[in-house]
């Protein structure tokens, strides 16, 4: 049942993404969620595998190309979907930030509601 409604408040995020900043479209809601999936998929098997290949890069910087690893997992989504578009790397640098900030108040929001049963 979390996972469900934390697929769907993913889904309901990217639409506040695209609504909030004119760089990330999403056609419907159906498209989001299946960018909410696709993106959760990218975010389970590539984006580890990168975290590694990059981590001098990430010491270097002080953990802040962790950003970059982020945009191009959001870039990268847009680039596998018809209805989810993303019109360069700056706008996905900045989705993706937006997407975090909304994706860490979900998991707060679930943590309260689900920690309470």
């Amino acid at each position: 049942m979390k996972l469900l409604l934390q697929w769907l408040l993913s889904a309901a995020a990217l639409l506040m993404v695209a609504y909030l900043y004119s760089g990330v479209v999403i056609s419907s809601f159906g498209a989001a969620m299946l960018a909410a999936l696709v993106m959760g998929l990218l975010n389970a098997v590539v984006r580890p595998i990168l975290v590694v290949l990059t981590l001098p890069v990430t010491v270097v910087t002080l953990g802040l190309f962790l950003f970059v690893i982020n945009a191009l997992m959001f870039w990268a989504a847009s680039g596998l979907l018809a209805g989810f578009a993303v019109s360069g790397f700056v706008a996905a640098l900045i989705g993706s930030l937006l997407y975090s900030v909304l994706g860490m108040l979900i998991d707060v929001a679930l943590q309260q509601v689900f920690s309470k049963r």
